[in-house]
């Protein structure tokens, strides 16, 4: 009978492929990176063969590190990253890159649509924030920008759409992608007419919506050989990478929320039915057809943690060098030893605009309250502690609707760092777990091709694939001082957003 499941998740960086037994222990891995194209300053792009190829690439070396049997994949199932926009001709060739979530070309669009009140009408349908990073929008600037490309694609579609293409010849594409276009009515599960209709196109311009646990078998011959895999494998559509980060964290329960801190970062909860903000402040994306994901992503998570490494750390990058050690390692001795609330200063980390809950691509960062008291540490501890407000302002909105949240599961990059989750934990007033598998998307897709293949009847009975780690509970006195904070955090942003529109405004030009 087989045994191992694959994992394939399509990232913004990377794609990594997993192989996991039946009891969730990861077998094997394989990754590839890919670059990101900027050929003008608010361009994000990627070229589509390339990730093809990585997907392609990681699934055969993933079965051959683990020494698997293809006799034995039971079957290979999707995470991918959302809001990407390919437009293809009638033989599926590129008419452009693809056009990833970070394009900001489309921002005027987004603006407009948010200041004349149609952009929250079309949010409360499809569940997508207005913002640049939505296709809708990606494809209103394709329209007008590059006109002949447009009347001349066959299909606008995802990545995870061109792989499934390539690998079988049809398009298809799972509610939950297609919840993340800004074009798909999450009440009825259908392309939203009303929006199309905006767009001048029809749904014969848009892959066939299928659900989440879609499968499909005879993969295409020249891929079948070249990834080692039998014809008859088992191929399940899965969903995207957000929704798939919470059910891969055990976050699927009413009262436990999802917290990830990587190169950005994002706050989500799944509720059994489609919920939709009425200021527009979160996303509604879906996992399954009883299962939505509720929450909001932060352009500003470790990458500034980064810049401010890449900047200010020049002396701890020098000496990490010297002692065969990590600069972060170095970085985070100054979290550790320094007081919460970094002695008053605090942090807006918008340094690359900003989603949820704000949707404000215009937001600039700053350091408030500096004094002559302040040295390298507060500033290291107050950056740390800006990110931790940012992702609280988006758990106080999904509060606000949804659930009370009673735990939190996180997970990426920042919990290598004991007193930074320690300080998410105090900033969010909740309990928070870290779990010891870090690739909870591919662990997500995972599990949902379970559902999809009938090993299981419902997704709960994954829970124990999920093995926790640690525990964080709140320092209630630290817990306090945030409070106080984080209110100072919102007036500075609710009174310097104008500000910082301008200076953004100045930038750009």
């Amino acid at each position: 009978m087989p045994q191992y499941y694959i994992g394939i998740d399509i990232g913004t960086t990377s794609t990594k492929s997993i192989v996991f037994n039946k009891d969730g222990h990861i077998i094997s891995k394989a990754s590839r990176e890919y670059p990101i194209i900027s050929t003008m300053p608010s361009f994000r792009e990627q070229d589509p063969e390339e990730i093809l190829e990585a997907v392609i690439h990681t699934l055969k070396e993933s079965i051959r590190v683990g020494n698997i049997n293809p006799n034995d994949i039971s079957f290979v199932s999707f995470s991918s990253m959302m809001h990407s926009v390919i437009a293809v001709d009638k033989e599926g060739k590129p008419l452009t890159n693809c056009i990833i979530w970070a394009d900001n070309r489309s921002v005027t669009y987004a603006e407009e649509f948010k200041k004349n009140g149609q952009g929250l009408e079309i949010y409360k349908r499809t569940g997508t924030p207005t913002h640049p990073m939505s296709p809708l929008y990606k494809l209103m600037w394709l329209r007008d920008n590059q006109p002949e490309i447009y009347k001349n694609a066959y299909k606008f579609i995802s990545i995870k759409e061109y792989v499934f293409y390539s690998f079988f010849g049809d398009y298809i594409v799972d509610y939950s992608i297609a919840s993340a276009t800004g074009m798909f009515n999450i009440f009825d599960l259908k392309w939203d007419k009303e929006v199309l209709g905006l767009l001048g196109i029809n749904e014969t311009k848009l892959s066939k919506t299928v659900s989440t646990t879609y499968s499909l078998k005879n993969i295409n011959g020249e891929l079948c050989s070249q990834t080692g895999l039998n014809q008859n494998t088992t191929f399940v559509v899965g969903a995207s990478d957000g929704c798939l980060a919470n059910l891969g964290s055990n976050a699927i329960q009413k009262g436990v929320a999802a917290a990830t801190i990587g190169t950005s970062g994002a706050v989500r909860v799944a509720f059994d039915q489609p919920v939709t903000d009425p200021e527009g402040r979160v996303f509604c994306y879906v996992l399954t057809e009883d299962k939505y994901i509720v929450g909001g992503p932060i352009n500003n998570g470790g990458i500034i943690y980064r810049w401010f490494r890449d900047n200010f750390g020049e002396l701890e990058v020098k000496r990490a060098m010297e002692m065969d050690s990590d600069s972060y390692s170095l970085l985070n001795e100054y979290i550790d030893n320094t007081q919460p609330g970094s002695n008053g200063l605090v942090f807006l980390p918008f340094l690359a605009g900003e989603r949820a809950p704000y949707w404000n691509a215009n937001l600039r960062g700053a350091y408030i309250g500096i004094s002559d008291a302040h040295k390298k540490e507060h500033f290291t501890r107050a950056l740390i502690e800006g990110i931790c407000y940012d992702m609280n302002d988006i758990l106080e909105a999904v509060k606000e609707l949804v659930v009370e949240v009673e735990s939190i599961y996180a997970n990426g990059g920042f919990t290598r760092s004991e007193e930074w989750v320690q300080t998410l934990c105090d900033v969010m007033d909740t309990k928070v777990i870290v779990h010891e598998n870090y690739e909870s998307p591919c662990l997500g897709a995972v599990m949902l091709g379970m559902l999809a293949t009938g090993l299981v009847e419902h997704l709960e009975e994954c829970q124990d694939m999920v093995k926790d780690f640690n525990v964080y509970n709140v320092r209630k006195e630290n817990a306090l001082l945030y409070q106080r904070l984080f209110k100072i955090y919102k007036k500075a942003i609710a009174n310097l957003t104008p500000l910082l529109e301008s200076l953004a405004e100045f930038q750009n030009k």
